[in-house]
């Protein structure tokens, strides 16, 4: 009986080890996996961004800047001159410079983003509204979300008006990606010394997302555009 009872606690020992390497295995396998699918999406998202750079040339040269977003691997900003997109303190209207900067600019980037090349691996464009500090979060998060509304309505009225190249489609398609969002007083601009600049805080930026490989799977799986719950875009999405 002894040496049954041994039997049994060694196969059991065995069983035991034999599950537990099975599920190292899969551990290992699955950060693998992982990593690759983040690499993967940062030399996407790092292509886009080289490749807008050369879309949006005739705008980096007045100042627009491309770049990749410190706080999201998949994300890439494109930050507009200063100046033109600050706002009034406590104002949600676009500066006059800003509308007709809007004019020239939006059509170049739906044109960009809504092309062939890179409609497939965007999953969506943030316009993103912010303010500076000198308001607690009850006036800032309303305010930045206006800033962000005002630029996004201005971007879709630019794009239908009459006589623009392929406007139906491009307006469809830019609104497809686009969302707006308020971000309130959570990034503001800091100067050399380290303090805010409250003028250049009262701002808005475009976030573009690159499409995660799992939403790539899931839109070749349905043959279509992603369902909204499918985008993964986290808590910015006020889908307008």
């Amino acid at each position: 009986m002894a040496a049954s009872g041994d039997g049994t606690g060694a196969l059991s020992s065995s069983i035991t080890d034999l599950m537990t390497s099975l599920a190292v295995i899969f551990i290992l396998l699955l950060v693998a996996s992982l990593n690759n699918a983040q690499q993967e999406g940062e030399q996407t998202r790092n292509a886009i961004v080289a490749a807008l750079l050369r879309e949006l040339q005739s705008f980096v040269v007045r100042g627009v800047e491309v770049e990749t977003d410190p706080k999201d691997p998949l994300s890439l900003l494109v930050l507009v001159p200063e100046g033109l997109l600050e706002f009034a303190l406590n104002d949600d209207r676009i500066p006059s410079g800003g509308v007709d900067f809007l004019g020239d600019f939006i059509p170049q980037l739906a044109s960009a983003t809504c092309s062939p090349r890179f409609r497939q691996e965007l999953s969506s464009i943030v316009v993103e509204g912010h303010t500076d500090s000198t308001g607690g979060p009850a006036i800032n998060l309303p305010l930045s979300q206006r800033r962000s509304m005002s630029v996004s309505k201005e971007s879709l009225r630019i794009l239908s008006m009459p006589g623009a190249e392929s406007a139906a489609d491009l307006s469809t398609c830019f609104l497809e990606l686009l969302s707006a969002s308020g971000r309130g007083s959570v990034e503001p601009i800091l100067d050399a010394n380290g303090q805010e600049d409250c003028a250049r805080s009262r701002r808005v930026v475009f976030k573009i997302r690159v499409r995660s490989i799992e939403q790539k799977e899931l839109k070749e799986i349905l043959g279509g555009p992603a369902p909204a719950l499918a985008r993964g875009d986290g808590d910015e999405r006020d889908r307008h």
